[in-house]
């Protein structure tokens, strides 16, 4: 079964472009974040200003309505309406725990990669299912229908 998956993760990700082709591979459509369909190379807070990380809560606020920051939002969600299956990736921020948690409430097949060592989390629970490898991913993709 060809899916529409929705790959939840961070820039720092080491796997993500992995998993991006290695699905793709097994015949999925994919969304990459990096590269975004309507063109461009994603987002990146450091496009805004370079000092992001020492925003004040108000500058957090503020700065989800830049134009920039507004773009890759509606990037984002389009391809989180089209998608019909979400893997999160880890190591990963709070981001994509939250689109993987938008794709659990609406009911939609969602697992958690864990490639490597992470701190355990009792709520993946809530999630269809915990991975650790890409080729147990695809497996997993391929025999879930």
């Amino acid at each position: 079964m060809k899916r529409k998956i929705y790959v939840a993760s961070s820039w720092r990700n080491v796997y993500f472009p992995e998993v991006v082709a290695k699905l793709r591979e097994a015949g999925h459509e994919v969304y990459d974040f990096r590269n975004p369909p309507a063109g461009g190379h994603g987002f990146k807070w450091s496009e805004i200003s370079e000092d992001y990380q020492q925003w004040t809560p108000q500058q957090c606020r503020d700065n989800l309505q830049h134009p920039l920051a507004e773009r890759q939002f509606h990037n984002d969600v389009v391809a989180m309406e089209e998608c019909d299956t979400c893997v999160l990736v880890l190591p990963c921020g709070r981001s994509a725990h939250t689109e993987a948690g938008w794709f659990a409430g609406r009911g939609c097949p969602t697992l958690v990669l864990i490639p490597e060592q992470q701190e355990p989390e009792l709520m993946y629970k809530l999630f269809d299912g915990v991975v650790c490898s890409i080729e147990e991913l695809v497996e997993r993709l391929t025999i879930d229908h």
